[in-house]
């Protein structure tokens, strides 16, 4: 893993080498900028704001801005204050102001410099000692939930910890925080009234205590500022000149003490990219980035656009995702422009199944390694933790080392290995565990099993830890199901053995090797070689992003991932789960005109859009031919996808879709699926009630000539959706078996 614009070979991102020693004079400090990165270093005076896109080396002109300061003379060393969000990015952000010959800069997150502040300015505004400050908040609020009487387990615990964290930071106080929910449109983890009460109960336990947590570090200091106009003048004394890296990532909270430090002066600097914010669940906005000019009317605005981190190929692929882009961020949208040499066209590879993508992934990385490309500037970028054992896997079978960033592997997760010993045992136990009396065959002996730790038909709604706990289930229980269709007759007590197989084979001891992350934990950083992979409706944009915002930041979230890549891109998706299912998926709308094929259905051909390469799907590919060729209903397209072939359209035309009907679809579905104990898809696919939902049928005949409706289905839940299309409530339904 590197660090984001290392590279020494563009003059836009050098390292820390590039400069063995400081440079002679100020001018000297100028040297090597392109003339927008030069114009940020000497605008030194006013309000400054510098849209900075993806690898276009604005930590190098911040440093540099801040050096050529220090070393004309017109500013101080001590009276800059420079701002960022992580330890990693502040200690680099020092280093290089070392190199340049401005030592003695202040470079420090939000957090460490309010808590410097606080610790010394505590005796003289409160009194005695500065509270305990909590290192970890956890236990207490865990001891908040059980004065309410209200009992969370381990991971509804990080959940309302996190929703704890959001209030203070977007300055909820806990009687506001259920309206603040419902106005923000936010998926809490629990009942709102219930996390407020845990939440009131948190803060007067820690009133009692004498301790505060880090939220209250930002909010102590801005009370203080506020209320000691002495100690505010102090400060504003001691620091003359503020810069805010990452700008798009403010929370409302760190925006008043920016403005506290400031006071009615305008000596600052901002720089930011609004396509990048990602962090929004976490309480930041890019709101303070795309006001600033309203605010500053007299602003210096400087946008940084030439990309020294990726080829044109790969630049060319993230404009086109953000010119697809609605809202507000997507209006101060920056256009890219490359400054390296052309590289290798972005693959797009379509799979028959995720195995079969993870395999894939594996031998391109392998074939990458054996062409000289380091195993450490290569990574494999994925939405949600929950998918990294199948790559886990694929790389440990072909022989590639791998490393995990911001989780742990997928055996070590707490809920495996939980789920580990729950199976081991019901294995010994064999027929005596009355667990397994109903369970016919070794998937539904698994979903018995894990059903005691927190696995369920339905996923959790919203994110957070219990998803990711359900997520990791989930994958325990499609792995289940794929070993028994790979081994029919298999016992529990062999996928248990498969399992501690697994597990020893990840477990081996990894020095440098391929990067296995989650998108919003590569944020930051940067290799010769990126796989996009997952990226289907449902996992990209993620199934809980329901309003256009949230679809927008999924988005964002898939731009940041692209720029990761420097050289080698290659973005990838299945059409089924596992081997032999329906290829019921389609790639995320994200890639919609931007992939071979997917921009006009004229274009279409049996063959499918070429520049996409197809693993694993070959079989399947054939047996649709068998059957001759599907036209698109609205343009006359042959159609190869199976997902269009089931709307019996192109996915690009226009649909005539009842809205209000698929959603009544869509909750008879759920109540079925509940009824059954099965997932919803057992019931209909989402594309079925699609298919049904545009056609609307008023006969058997014609529900019966919709894709996914066979005669069983048809025999079972035939009246219930013939009803629901003529706007009547359902009957009860045959939900028998």
């Amino acid at each position: 893993m590197t660090a984001a614009t290392h590279s020494t070979l563009f003059p836009g991102a050098p390292g820390p080498s590039q400069f063995p020693a400081p440079p002679q004079d100020a001018d000297a400090v100028l040297d090597g900028l392109d003339p927008e990165q030069r114009e940020v270093a000497t605008a030194l005076h006013g309000p400054v704001c510098v849209l900075a896109g993806a690898g276009t080396g604005k930590t190098r002109a911040i440093t540099h801005r801040i050096a050529y300061g220090v070393r004309a003379g017109i500013l101080q060393p001590s009276s800059v204050l420079a701002v960022t969000f992580t330890n990693r990015a502040a200690g680099e952000m020092r280093g290089r102001l070392r190199q340049l010959g401005a030592g003695g800069v202040q470079a420090r997150t939000f957090h460490s410099a309010a808590l410097r502040q606080l610790q010394y300015f505590w005796p003289k505004a409160v009194g005695g000692e500065l509270p305990r400050l909590l290192e970890r908040k956890v236990q207490l609020v865990a001891e908040a939930g059980a004065r309410c009487r209200i009992r969370l387990d381990r991971n509804e615990l990080r959940d309302v910890t996190s929703e704890i964290e959001w209030a203070k930071v977007t300055q909820t106080v806990p009687s506001d925080y259920p309206a603040a929910v419902a106005k923000s449109l936010r998926d809490a983890p629990r009942d709102p009234a219930e996390i407020g009460q845990i939440y009131a109960m948190y803060e007067q336990l820690k009133r009692d205590r004498s301790a505060i947590d880090f939220e209250d570090v930002l909010l102590l200091t801005v009370g203080i500022l506020q209320d000691r106009h002495d100690i505010a003048d102090q400060i504003r004394r001691q620091y003359q000149h503020f810069v805010v890296d990452e700008y798009q990532d403010v929370s409302p909270l760190q925006q008043r003490l920016l403005d506290l430090w400031l006071g009615d002066r305008d000596s600052l600097c901002v720089v930011g990219d609004a396509s990048q914010t990602i962090y929004s669940f976490t309480g930041a906005t890019p709101d303070h980035l795309l006001n600033f000019r309203t605010r500053h009317p007299g602003a210096t605005v400087v946008k940084l656009v030439r990309d020294y981190r990726s080829t044109p190929q790969v630049v060319h692929l993230a404009n086109g995702l953000l010119a697809q882009a609605r809202g507000r961020a997507a209006e101060h949208r920056l256009e890219l422009i490359s400054q390296r040499d052309p590289g290798p066209e972005p693959v797009f590879a379509e799979y028959a199944d995720e195995p079969a993508e993870a395999e894939g992934t594996a031998r391109r990385i392998r074939d990458l390694i054996a062409a000289g490309v380091p195993a450490g500037e290569i990574a494999v970028l994925y939405r949600i933790n929950a998918q990294s054992e199948v790559y886990e896997q694929a790389l440990a079978d072909a022989g590639v080392p791998y490393q995990l960033r911001g989780a742990e592997r997928f055996f070590e997760r707490a809920e495996v290995r939980e789920a580990g010993v729950a199976l081991r045992g019901a294995a010994r136990a064999g027929g005596n565990d009355s667990l397994l009396d109903d369970a016919e065959d070794l998937p539904s002996q698994v979903r018995a099993v894990l059903s005691t730790k927190g696995w369920t038909t339905e996923p959790p709604a919203g994110s957070g830890a219990v998803r990711d706990r359900w997520e990791s289930l989930a994958a325990l229980v499609r792995l289940a199901e794929d070993f028994a269709r790979a081994r029919p007759g298999a016992t529990l007590g062999d996928l248990v053995a498969e399992l501690d197989e697994r597990a020893a084979a990840q477990h081996a001891p990894t020095v440098q090797g391929v990067t296995l992350a989650s998108l919003h934990s590569a944020k930051g950083l940067e290799w010769d070689a990126v796989f996009l992979v997952g990226l289907t409706e449902g996992m990209m944009p993620i199934t809980y992003a329901k309003t256009d915002e949230q679809v927008e930041e999924e988005r964002r979230l898939l731009y940041v991932g692209v720029t990761r890549a420097r050289l080698h891109l290659t973005l990838s998706w299945a059409l089924a789960r596992s081997p032999g299912g329906r290829a019921s998926r389609r790639p995320t709308r994200f890639l919609t005109g931007l992939r071979p094929g997917s921009a006009a259905p004229a274009a279409r051909t049996a063959g499918g859009g070429a520049g996409i390469e197809r693993g694993g799907a070959a079989v399947a590919g054939a047996r649709r031919g068998r059957r001759g060729p599907v036209r698109c209903r609205v343009c006359g397209a042959t159609l190869t996808d199976a997902g269009e072939m089931k709307l019996m359209r192109c996915e690009d035309c226009p649909s005539d879709m009842d809205e209000a009907l698929y959603e009544r679809l869509r909750e008879w579905r759920s109540e079925q699926a509940k009824r059954l104990g099965q997932p919803p898809y057992c019931v209909f696919t989402d594309k079925t009630l699609m298919a049904i939902a545009e056609t609307v049928p008023a006969t058997d005949g014609e529900l019966a000539r919709i894709s996914g409706v066979g005669a069983r289905k048809l025999d079972r839940f035939g009246a219930d959706v013939l009803a629901i299309c003529a706007g009547q409530d359902p009957g009860e339904g045959d939900a028998e078996d």
